[in-house]
């Protein structure tokens, strides 16, 4: 197995996009909606742990993509009292390495992976910020205006 794959097996992955607005809609029937903020994926894996997602919900609303005076990424959402909207999708722990098809051999079962992102959202809520959901393992509709476009894959 290369060396990347060997190292990101044991991180926690979050994707996090820079937005002017975001919404998710189940059954077209919005559910949950910002304004500026975080548009912010987060797949769950088997090695994945409450700590690890103390971690990284910390990383998440102190992670500086926000421009400041000087047009330079030094504010997080929490600087700004941006908005988050988190939408859970264990296609990030996709491994795409070999042939044609994702494996998603790595992504946790999902009575677990719920916990962990409900766990998450929890701790992304006790921040003050607003925090909006997507609904766990629905068929979602995105919809975003990446604002950059921005957008980080964070590891914890």
């Amino acid at each position: 197995m290369p060396h990347d794959l060997q190292k990101r097996n044991g991180y926690m992955r979050a994707l996090i996009q820079r937005v002017s607005s975001a919404s998710v809609s189940v059954d077209g029937r919005v559910v949950g909606q910002i304004a500026k903020g975080l548009l912010v994926f987060i797949a769950v894996e088997t090695h994945d742990n409450n700590q690890l997602i103390a971690k990284m919900a910390s990383k998440i609303v102190d992670y500086r993509v926000f421009s400041d005076g000087s047009d330079k990424m030094n504010l997080s959402v929490k600087d700004i009292s941006g908005e988050l909207l988190v939408v859970s999708q264990f296609t990030l722990a996709a491994n795409t390495h070999k042939g044609l098809r994702p494996s998603f051999s790595s992504a946790a079962e999902p009575r677990l992976a719920r916990v962990l992102y409900l766990d998450c959202v929890e701790q992304l809520k006790a921040t003050s910020l607003k925090v909006e959901t997507g609904q766990f393992a629905a068929d979602m509709q995105v919809a975003l205006v990446n604002d950059g476009p921005v957008t980080f894959m964070l590891t914890v």
